[in-house]
């Protein structure tokens, strides 16, 4: 999922969400239904430099309607989906049917996997908003299989009430659990987010 936005721009602070409430419109931000062919092609170039070069497990935690989940089938690969609202898995599985790809309602910290192991674990914009982030990230890092990669697209949103986390904090949580981290800045690449922004936005790619 991705930030929540005030009527002025500003990232909003936590709070609760009806994830459930807002699936009906989600996708109408052009980086969460990536439907502008610009849009849809950049995170497509951008997936293709994080994710393995054959067909690989992906987990895609906080899945949303599945737009990322649907380039990374498009790629090859076999992705199951996790997301807390029933009504955005219900888009998802809509979205990607006839693909090799399951979705399941869950919580993103602890996702319902059965002790399954996976390629890549990928997550958008929600590891800022988790209430434990190290927590989470020790058991997504469980969840890899040995030379697996955490793939973790985060930010920083606003300037009156900034909410996010910042690079540095990331690392200094990775730094623990990868072998190696590679930094992407996405802030300006326009093309990911359908108009520009000067806001910290940025993909990690952690290997353990």
């Amino acid at each position: 999922m991705s930030e929540q936005m005030t009527t002025d721009g500003e990232a909003a602070a936590p709070g609760p969400v009806d994830w459930d409430a807002q699936a009906a419109v989600f996708d109408d931000e052009p980086d969460h239904g990536l439907r502008d062919p610009q849009v849809r092609a950049a995170w497509a170039e951008r997936l293709r430099g994080w994710l393995p070069d054959g067909p690989a497990e992906i987990l895609d935690l906080g899945c949303g309607t599945g737009s990322l989940s649907l380039l990374a089938a498009e790629q090859g690969h076999r992705v199951t989906g996790v997301d807390l609202s029933a009504n955005m898995v219900e888009r998802a599985r809509a979205k990607l049917a006839g693909r090799d790809a399951v979705f399941l309602v869950g919580d993103a910290a602890q996702p319902p996997v059965d002790g399954r192991r996976f390629d890549v674990v990928l997550v958008r914009h929600v590891l800022w908003a988790l209430p434990d982030p190290a927590r989470a990230l020790r058991h997504w890092r469980a969840l890899l299989r040995p030379a697996g990669r955490l793939v973790l697209v985060e930010g920083v949103w606003g300037t009156l009430t900034p909410v996010g986390i910042p690079t540095d904090r990331l690392l200094t949580l990775l730094a623990p659990l990868a072998d190696h981290t590679r930094i992407e800045h996405l802030s300006e690449d326009a093309r990911l987010w359908g108009r520009e922004v000067d806001d910290e936005r940025y993909a990690v790619v952690a290997t353990v």
